[in-house]
Parts: structure tokens; sequence; C-alpha cells
């Protein structure tokens, strides 16, 4: 009876530690908190240029991943893109802003 009680905590052990470990993050992919924040982030930048009126934000898109945003799609003017990068570099929580936005 000692040995099946031992031999039962031992696997609920490893089964915890296997769940752990398989929500850590490493180098190329984000625990569950980080992608959490990232979400968080990514939702923030949107919402910030979706107020800009100047901006045609529904064609720029958002991509956040360990607080580096990425922004990609059209504009019309460099100007235009000059702005959502300022705009997202305000955002808290943003670490750097990489800007693939291309110029129509």
């Amino acid at each position: 009876m000692k040995l099946l009680k031992s031999i039962t905590a031992l696997a609920v052990t490893a089964m915890l530690a296997v769940v752990v470990t398989a929500c850590a993050p490493t180098a190329k992919t984000e625990g569950t908190g980080g992608y959490i924040d990232d979400t968080v982030i990514t939702t923030k930048v949107k919402a910030e240029l979706l107020k800009d009126d100047n901006l045609k934000s529904r064609e720029i898109n958002v991509e956040t991943f360990k607080g580096r945003v990425q922004l990609s799609g059209f504009v019309s003017t460099r100007a235009e893109a000059g702005r959502a990068v300022i705009i997202t570099r305000g955002v808290k929580g943003v670490r750097s802003v990489e800007n693939d936005i291309s110029i129509k």
C-alpha cells in the first residue's frame, strides 16, 4: 500500500513537471503569461492607431512577440508610417518597434 502511494505521488509530480515545463518560455516561443501580455500590447497599439484620424489604421497590421511590435501593411505616405511608429512607441509595454509598413 505504501508503494502504491509512492508511485502515485511520483506520477502526479511528473505530470505537474511536464505541464509546467510545457508552459515555460523558450527563445522562440513564449509562455502563457507572455502571450497574454503581448496580446494586451497588440490591442493597445491597435486602439491607439484607430484613435488617429489621419491614419488608415485598418490597413496596418500589428504583431507582438515578447514586447517587440512589428508593424506591416500599407499607408499612403512616409509621414503616416512614421506617425504609426511614434504612436506605437508611446504604448506602455512596447520594447521596440519594427517598421515593415509599405508606401502605396
